[in-house]
């Protein structure tokens, strides 16, 4: 049965798989955006990248008169730059059939999950408060930073990395909350001066 051979075929593409981007996609071929050539009727060849899947089930499958399988759900656990649209097209390839995504719907970026997704309406109102930015950083260095570097991040110029990562949060210890302390989210550059805190975001005004 297809529900089976779509099954048997998800075991090769969990971990570290190469994959060829959409064609509609935002990868550039020759300078331009794939999706402007394939708009423009042009052939469209992209490079395959590599990217990790952690998890992949399918399930929910309706079937159309013939019995053949008509729509499927796919829930995917995959690392950045994954396509799910290539992983639809490639499952249903390696099953012997074809496929393409006709809906899809995130539950989770990082620390973020649609459970705690507000919807856009409450906020215009004003009756839900939004997350704030430093939720986005968990797992990420926080380095306390004296007045005088406060300043100088709320300029972007970088300061003295003093603990370890490749990036960081760094923080304003005046702040009246956390939150609001968030002054910049920063990346470590080497320099003359010793490991630096290059300011990547910044998220007070001087």
């Amino acid at each position: 049965p297809a529900a089976e051979r779509l099954r048997a075929a998800l075991p090769a593409f969990l971990g570290e798989i190469d994959q060829v981007p959409p064609a509609y996609s935002a990868k550039r071929v020759a300078g331009r955006r794939a999706y402007e050539l394939a708009r423009a009727g042009a052939a469209v060849s992209l490079a395959p990248a590599r990217v990790h899947v952690h998890a992949l089930t399918v399930a929910e499958f309706q079937y159309d008169e013939d019995g053949a399988v008509a729509r499927c759900g796919m829930r995917v656990a995959c690392g950045a730059g994954t396509y799910v649209r290539s992983l639809a097209r490639d499952v249903a390839r390696a099953a012997g059939s074809a496929a393409h995504l006709s809906a899809l719907r995130r539950h989770r970026a990082g620390e973020f999950q649609l459970g705690r997704a507000i919807p856009l309406e409450r906020l215009r109102l004003g009756e839900a408060p939004v997350a704030p930015a430093i939720d986005a950083v968990v797992g990420h260095a926080h380095q306390v930073l004296t007045p005088e570097e406060v300043d100088a991040v709320s300029r972007g110029i970088d300061v003295a990395a003093r603990v370890e990562g490749a990036y960081a949060a760094l923080l304003d210890p005046a702040a009246p909350s956390a939150a609001l302390g968030f002054v910049a989210f920063a990346e470590r550059r080497p320099s003359e001066r010793g490991e630096r805190w290059q300011p990547r975001v910044v998220f007070r005004d001087r």
